[in-house]
């Protein structure tokens, strides 16, 4: 059996399919139908599987048909006869495919990794690049990754001009941080731009985070979109912070253990967070190499402060420790105590309603784009990390089997 590393050599970077040798998984592999009458209905049928779609309250064993790279219809019993192709999800989860909203997907610029290899391999059939790029390099990036992806790449552009591959000091000069330019790309580059991106630490803003903040939301209002906000280790106190964030936007790496956090001396939420949450700003971990503490996590849990989604910050460094993909995340929210239909709703329905991402996505509903994951719900015992060494062990583990993106099927080996 393959690892989970080794699984790269059966696929084909740049959007070709995934194939495997059908030992790997016999019960998974595309097969014609044992008939094709003239009347086909359907492009494919996925049978024999346990659906999973919080956007409908489904879990149910059920088939799911698709048609034209549409969902057709999900019901029990579809006939085999009735399509041009069927995939078996006998003991296997079946789910919208999984959306991940913060992920680096620049490859080969600062630490972005290849979304074909570390996403859609995984079951995300949508990820959204959370600031790579900024107004000055935002072209290339559209040109050469968004543009050939076979994933589902949409973008936040950077309130910096170059993007998170300038790393530390690259809003300390507030001559790159221009609010009429960057809205300028997002609009000039809908739709595949989708929110700004900026980033509040100490490290990349210095002192001048607020002004940084304040330029990043007027940028958002002109070009009428949401603000995603990385925040941990910030200058200013997060109340502040909070305050600017408007309804829809986002605060990402909510979790993290670093200064001005989420919690106060004593433990407890900060009021300031819950005020943003009920006016509208959503709230997503994004573990990253730094952004999680299960401590944190917990303490926020048992005051009934689940995050909005579930998401990666999914770099070339995370894709080797700790984070690895989008299904291993899910795993360990699931570890920290959230159930299994709930987490997937985070990274599929949740997901859905965070960003505009040009197709009805999160669901199997019939009409919405037919991004599918299979996946296997492993027992055992699973060790799970956080961003300060802290260890959590799980029971359960998604592991992708297959996936289809708008209606075509990527075989995983592993």
């Amino acid at each position: 059996m393959l690892n989970r590393r080794e699984f790269s050599k059966y696929f084909v970077t740049g959007g070709a399919a995934l194939l495997a040798p059908s030992s790997l998984w016999p019960a998974g592999n595309p097969t014609a139908s044992p008939q094709q009458p003239a009347n086909q209905t359907f492009d494919l049928l996925i049978e024999g599987g346990t659906v999973i779609d919080p956007a409908q309250n489904i879990h149910a064993p059920l088939d799911v048909a698709i048609k034209n790279g549409k969902i057709a219809e999900v019901s029990k019993d579809i006939p085999k006869e009735r399509a041009l192709k069927v995939v078996s999800a006998k003991e296997k989860i079946v789910t919208p495919g999984f959306i991940d909203v913060h992920a680096h997907c620049y490859d080969g610029v600062g630490l972005g990794m290849n979304a074909d290899r570390y996403c859609l391999t995984r079951g995300v059939t949508t990820a959204v690049d959370a600031g790579s790029a900024g107004y000055a390099t935002f072209p290339n990036f559209r040109k050469y990754i968004l543009n050939t992806s076979t994933t589902r790449i949409v973008a936040l552009v950077n309130i910096g001009a170059i993007g998170t591959a300038m790393g530390p000091g690259s809003l300390e000069n507030l001559d790159w941080v221009n609010p009429q330019l960057t809205a300028k790309a997002a609009m000039d580059n809908k739709p595949v731009v989708v929110g700004i991106k900026i980033q509040l630490s100490k490290a990349i803003t210095g002192a001048g985070d607020m002004e940084c903040l304040k330029r990043a939301v007027e940028a958002a209002e002109i070009a009428r979109l949401p603000l995603m906000a990385h925040i941990e280790d910030s200058y200013s106190p997060l109340p502040g912070i909070l305050k600017m964030l408007r309804k829809g936007d986002i605060y990402t790496h909510c979790y993290n253990s670093r200064t001005h956090g989420i919690l106060d001396a004593n433990g407890k939420i900060l009021p300031e967070a819950r005020e943003a949450r009920k006016r509208g700003v959503f709230f997503d971990p994004a573990q990253g190499q730094t952004h999680l503490n299960f401590e944190v996590a917990d303490k926020c849990f048992q005051q009934n402060f689940l995050p909005d989604t579930i998401s990666t910050d999914l770099t070339v460094v995370a894709v080797e420790r700790r984070v690895y993909d989008l299904p291993t995340m899910v795993s360990k929210f699931m570890a920290m105590g959230i159930g299994l239909d709930q987490a997937i709703g985070m990274v599929t329905s949740n997901a859905a309603r965070i960003f505009d991402y040009g197709a009805q996505v999160g669901t199997l509903r019939p009409g919405s784009e037919a991004d599918v994951s299979i996946f296997e719900l492993r027992d055992g015992e699973f060790e799970f990390e956080d961003s300060d060494g802290g260890k959590r062990t799980g029971r359960q583990m998604l592991v992708s089997k297959a996936v289809v993106r708008h209606g075509q099927v990527f075989v995983n080996a592993v």
